[in-house]
């Protein structure tokens, strides 16, 4: 008997997977169709719809947090471009923001984004550009001190051109590093998301630079067709 990705057992003869058709409507281009219709018959988007999650993002972090064990119980996190708030979802739980695992450090988690985000028990929000000016001394204010964890699932809006689209969210990930060297305390956690395409030696010069670790990991999560990687640097150098 095979599961499905929402856990829920599937059997019977003549069963076939429904995929879910989505009609060309006037104005919405080709690449666009396809994208919901992708996005409609994503497993990991279903079962982020029945498991409460803001979007399929949250099962990319907990890979990773399986992996690296960076959220752990009162570790204080800043989440970059945290909107919809998937991410911090995760990490409310696991650092225990709300303190519900007794006997356990109670943890602290900062969402900055450019929009306004719907509220989130456990978290706070905040509407910020992190590239600001003063944005590093900002945001340990509101922390009360240095971070233990910098993660980003940011990404650049798309220009439809690949190598463009590389650079641009290569120069984002860049931009985030160097933010997480201002708040991160030393021993601490960068977490982000890169592209592959050939522009991200220099980032990974740069964070073996200032971390002792630094590895590049591609979540089940992701979609197959993405070129998308994460970058995971911890012990940082101080």
């Amino acid at each position: 008997m095979a599961k499905t990705p929402t856990g829920k057992n599937t059997s019977g003869r003549g069963q076939r997977d429904l995929k879910t058709k989505v009609k060309t409507a006037r104005g919405r281009t080709l690449s666009s169709t396809r994208w919901l219709q992708r996005q409609l018959n994503d497993p990991y988007v279903k079962r982020a719809v029945a498991e409460g999650y803001r979007g399929r993002a949250a099962y990319k972090i907990m890979e990773l947090d399986d992996k690296f064990r960076f959220l752990v119980p009162g570790a204080r996190v800043v989440d970059l471009g945290a909107a919809p708030g998937g991410w911090a979802q995760v990490a409310v739980k696991r650092i225990n923001a709300q303190g519900e695992r007794s006997g356990k450090a109670v943890g602290t988690i900062l969402g900055v984004d450019l929009q306004e985000m719907e509220p989130l028990a456990g978290a706070t929000f905040h509407q910020l550009d992190f590239m600001d000016e003063g944005a590093d001394d900002q945001v340990k204010e509101w922390l009360g001190g240095k971070a233990d964890v910098v993660m980003s699932d940011m990404a650049a809006s798309s220009s439809g051109h690949k190598q463009t689209d590389h650079l641009k969210i290569m120069a984002l990930c860049e931009a985030a590093a160097y933010f997480s060297f201002d708040v991160l305390e030393e021993g601490g956690t960068f977490v982000a998301k890169v592209l592959a395409g050939g522009a991200e030696g220099e980032l990974q010069k740069l964070l073996k630079q200032k971390f002792t670790k630094v590895a590049n990991v591609k979540p089940s999560s992701s979609r197959s067709d993405s070129s998308e990687k994460f970058v995971v640097a911890t012990g940082f150098r101080g």
